[in-house]
């Protein structure tokens, strides 16, 4: 990439930040600590129904420099606020409440596939109803998620990063970069409603696929990736919040946990993969 457009990719993506909410909705939770990655600013918690945004569920959470109480430790139950708009899903205070239990079952960042491995190929279908396969997207970096069209909470924010980042991409890049979003929710996310969320995002559909299929099958796929389940029976899908950065030849270059990683992050991260 030339110094010009990297420059210019730059500027757009300064123009995209400026443009955040400035405030915020705070919404406050309960639940218990699963696993904690302090150098990240990462924590899991196993949280009950947080009123007006979400339900229960198992997922991994963004948490604000400094708002992380030393000595935080798997099994702690604690109160958190957590704060939302349109860029952002982050815990701005949490303190521990007392003693709580970890669940084996639930999703760990130590279970997520690894940084240099090779990644799980799949086969499943597009919001055309056409199959896509990881394989058949070699010689392009690949950027991967894990999304449900229904998601109250994080879902539609990692979208709406992805598609900044998309519109920020200059065309050399642009050329060699393909976008994949799967369903953790297949019985629900079927073709149709995967190409309205798609639209719905303001997503380019060209260079960029939302993948649902058979719940087995996707359930096999989210498990070698290491991010949860799909939708239980109780309601309930128990996720990792995790964006894979794929090299041309099929290997995870990076992994990107959480939403705090802006556009120029993952910008520099494709030039880098595709230099």
């Amino acid at each position: 990439m030339t110094t010009r457009r990297m420059l210019s990719a730059l500027a757009l993506v300064a123009l995209l930040a400026a443009c955040s909410d400035p405030e915020p909705t705070s919404f406050s939770g309960t639940g218990v600590v699963q696993e904690v990655m302090a150098a990240d600013r990462q924590v899991v918690i196993e949280h009950e129904d947080i009123e007006g945004l979400m339900p229960a569920m198992t997922m991994n959470f963004d948490v604000l420099a400094g708002a992380l109480p030393e000595g935080l430790r798997a099994g702690d139950r604690v109160q958190f606020i957590l704060q939302r708009d349109s860029k952002q899903f982050r815990i701005s205070s949490l303190r521990v409440l007392g003693e709580g239990e970890v669940v084996a079952a639930r999703p760990r960042v130590a279970d997520v596939a690894a940084r240099a491995d090779w990644a799980p190929d799949f086969e499943l279908t597009d919001s055309t109803g056409s199959r896509v396969s990881l394989r058949n997207l070699r010689g392009k970096a690949v950027l991967l998620d894990f999304v449900f069209t229904t998601c109250p909470g994080p879902c539609p924010i990692q979208t709406g990063r992805q598609v900044d980042l998309q519109r920020a991409l200059p065309p050399e890049l642009a050329a060699q970069t393909w976008f994949v979003s799967i369903s953790l929710d297949p019985k629900t996310d079927t073709p149709e409603a995967m190409a309205a969320y798609a639209a719905k995002r303001g997503a380019d559909t060209a260079q960029w696929s939302f993948l649902t299929g058979d719940p087995e099958v996707v359930s096999d796929v989210i498990a070698r990736y290491g991010i949860g389940t799909i939708r239980e029976q109780d309601g309930n899908i128990d996720h990792m919040l995790v964006t894979f950065l794929i090299d041309p030849e099929g290997r995870i270059a990076e992994r990107y946990m959480g939403l705090d990683h802006d556009v120029a992050e993952l910008l520099a991260g494709l030039a880098r993969v595709l230099d």
